[in-house]
């Protein structure tokens, strides 16, 4: 799973029992030899997509990391990207990797929950940010989404299928969520991953309750379940007028 430019077992260990923040900051030079940067298929995919439904001026890259997201933004953004991420750790990664004139691009750091920007962007992405953050935070994070956009504005993230209750990867999310709740209950500072909880119909549902209209495009390159729906969506909410 790890290249040998990634981190050691001790790396990941010591991470796992910092806060999220400092967690980041520490992984931070080593993020992109992990399994944990959305892979670059996705990221292609995502683009080619939102080139479809674009053109889009000014983008942000929510919870950027080391900047895949803003990766693609540069590709479908035709005056500005912004990348926004409370690791200033992941955030001077994503700055040596990420350069282009045109579009223009900025580096900030803050809050998910409490954005730091007007209503400027008319693209907002994310890749891989939702497993930090706890169910009942995501109505307040998609608000925030909302205050940043203009009206019409789109959120746009892929979104994967969930495994089946039949299927080993099923379990080994089970056993991942149960580990982390564990180590939450009884270590402090409390390091947030429960990617199981962000689920199609309740992220629709908080979304529409927020102020946006819902589409959701299949990604085809990923192909197809058993019963026929996609392996892969992007969900693409637009902020209503």
């Amino acid at each position: 799973m790890f290249s040998p430019e990634g981190p050691s077992l001790r790396e990941l260990a010591v991470q796992a029992l910092s806060s999220v923040e400092h967690g980041y900051d520490l992984l931070a030079p080593k993020f992109d030899h992990t399994p944990f940067r959305t892979p670059a298929p996705l990221l292609d995919a995502v683009a080619a997509t939102l080139r479809r439904i674009g053109p889009f001026d000014d983008g942000l890259d929510l919870c950027c990391g080391t900047g895949a997201g803003a990766e693609v933004l540069t590709k479908v953004c035709r005056e500005s990207v912004t990348g926004v991420d409370f690791s200033a750790g992941m955030l001077a990664v994503a700055q040596g990797r990420v350069n282009s004139a045109e579009p223009r691009v900025a580096w900030v750091r803050g809050d998910a929950r409490a954005l730091p920007f007007a209503a400027a962007f008319d693209l907002v992405v994310s890749f891989g940010a939702f497993g930090h953050f706890l169910p009942g935070e995501l109505p307040g994070l998609f608000g925030q989404v909302h205050s940043v956009l203009r009206p019409g504005g789109s959120f746009a993230f892929p979104l994967i299928a969930p495994p089946r209750p039949t299927t080993p990867a099923y379990w080994m999310l089970s056993g991942f969520d149960a580990v982390m709740k564990i180590r939450n209950a009884v270590w402090r500072p409390p390091f947030v991953m429960y990617y199981r909880d962000f689920q199609l119909g309740f992220v629709r549902r908080e979304l529409e309750k927020a102020g946006f209209d819902v589409d959701l495009y299949a990604l085809p390159e990923f192909g197809e379940r058993g019963d026929g729906s996609p392996r892969v969506r992007m969900v693409a909410a637009r902020r209503r007028p």
